[in-house]
């Protein structure tokens, strides 16, 4: 009997991925590029799409591969990818006009300054359920339509798309015959309104972007065309699309209002589903969609945290502390406590809630006993704490989550994942298959082709590695979160 499979793309900020699912949802085989990152100035950051393209091609020729030497059947293919990243190219060619603005970049902070003094922030924030920054795509695509002159002569030709790297993908999938996004993607773009389904004409206008270069608006689990068999030897169908926290979620099987999710990767983000209903926060996270599924919309609250993995990343790149990221955990180990040490890592400003763009990194604390130890637990605790500031703000918006569940790679470090759930206070759930980001997409495309029958039906797929329960005393985490308190007005000065 032949095997039945499920590819999902998984474009990432660091690194391209396709992993090879069965329809129980258990991975069978992962192929997996990284990409270089680029920094052309401070608080720039970009990637060159022609690499995220040819990684994402090599990995999904390997999965296939694999596929046909285990006799199996690929039944679709779902993407997901980094959000707000942002690719203008050339209809009649294909080719980029610009690199990818990395949703990372800060370049756009001075014009996000003016739009706030316009007046513009709540007209955007009602419409999108987003606050005025340049992490979202709306100021990227107009940096490069106001910096990039042959952008613009191609958008008065109506020769110019604009795409989240989803967008990217399918156009260079299917041959250029679809340009489409999911209803996910779209709503992190600060120019689509979450309410209306539709990009929005007032903020295109503020914005001086012509409609004509966007994606067809999808559902999550729907018909996004058919790869080119020049590139994946026969024609596969693309059935789900999901930004990569959102699909996070959908892989946690977070389908329940009051659900909650948390991802460390690159960045960290909880979403909390909200259900039918927008909640607009008073204390600045993000309202958007949590996913549309045969028309109707899921909402969700959300906290960015801009570095997570990518603190790690640092330690073992620029300050070479190590080599494998998987040291962390022995390191923090051998350290009775954070000897009053603390990193806050602005390195591309502050997301929720603080949703400062000039902010930097601080290191906090030092004295002449600290060394590279101290710097890597500070870093690793960083992420704990940043979280819990999330935790806070849901809970000023009157959302107390007891449960959380975890995916990522920093998860896998069992001290870092208790530290969490000492300083948030809450569980903390770590499932078994760990590529949740991945499972989200494969799970979408499952669903439009009747691999799954219903949300419930895929319920059935979510298992527990392990659960984690707060430990701390009270006064001890108190202590903890006062210096981190005087780290983080530290880092805001600025």
């Amino acid at each position: 009997m032949k095997k039945n499979f499920i590819i999902a793309i998984d474009q990432g900020t660091t690194s391209s991925r396709a992993i090879l699912f069965n329809l129980k949802g258990k991975p069978i085989y992962s192929s997996q590029k990284e990409f270089t990152q680029y920094f052309p100035r401070s608080g720039w950051v970009e990637h060159n799409p022609e690499e995220i393209w040819n990684t994402t091609k090599k990995t999904l020729k390997d999965v296939i591969n694999k596929a046909k030497r285990l006799r199996g059947k690929i039944l679709t293919i779902g993407i997901t990818n980094q959000r707000e990243t942002t690719v203008l190219w050339d209809k009649k060619n294909g080719k980029a006009v610009y690199r990818a603005i990395v949703w990372q970049d800060r370049r756009q902070a001075e014009f996000c300054k003016k739009l706030k003094k316009q007046n513009k922030e709540t007209i955007i924030f009602n419409k999108t359920g987003l606050p005025i920054d340049s992490y979202f795509s709306g100021t990227k695509i107009k940096w490069i339509l106001d910096n990039v002159p042959k952008a613009k002569r191609l958008m008065n030709k109506k020769q110019l798309l604009f795409g989240t790297i989803d967008s990217f993908l399918i156009w260079r999938l299917t041959k250029g015959k679809v340009h489409a996004t999911d209803a996910t993607n779209a709503s992190r773009t600060m120019i689509y309104n979450i309410s209306t389904n539709k990009w929005d004409d007032t903020i295109l206008k503020i914005l001086k972007i012509q409609k004509h270069i966007l994606p067809e608006v999808k559902n999550c689990s729907d018909d996004f065309g058919t790869t080119h068999h020049s590139i994946t030897g026969k024609a596969i169908p693309i059935t789900g699309v999901v930004g990569d926290q959102q699909s996070a979620s959908i892989g946690q099987c977070c389908f329940d209002p009051g659900s909650l999710k948390s991802t460390y990767g690159t960045g960290a983000f909880v979403l909390l589903n909200t259900g039918s209903r927008k909640i607009y926060s008073k204390n600045r996270l993000l309202t958007t969609i949590a996913y549309r599924i045969k028309g109707k919309t899921t909402y969700a609250m959300e906290g960015s945290i801009f570095i997570a993995g990518a603190g790690v990343q640092w330690l073992r790149d620029r300050m070479k502390f190590f080599k494998n990221a998987s040291e962390t955990e022995k390191i923090i180990k051998s350290l009775k406590d954070n000897k009053d040490v603390y990193l806050v890592p602005a390195f591309t400003g502050m997301g929720a809630p603080y949703w400062n763009q000039n902010a930097r990194g601080v290191l906090s604390g030092l004295t002449r006993d600290t060394g590279p130890k101290e710097i890597v637990r500070a870093t690793v605790e960083s992420v704990a704490y940043q979280t819990h500031d999330l935790f806070e703000a849901m809970k000023h918006d009157g959302l107390r989550p007891k449960i959380v569940k975890v995916d990522g790679g920093m998860v896998m470090n069992n001290w870092f994942a208790q530290f969490l759930s000492d300083v948030v206070n809450v569980k903390v759930l770590r499932p078994k298959v760990h590529e949740t980001t991945a499972l989200g997409a494969a799970f979408m495309a499952g669903l439009k082709i009747g691999a799954y029958k219903s949300l419930k039906d895929i319920s059935k797929n979510w298992s527990l590695d392990k659960k984690f329960s707060p430990k701390m005393k009270k006064k001890s985490r108190n202590l903890l979160l006062h210096g981190w308190s005087k780290a983080i007005k530290r880092a805001l000065i600025n």
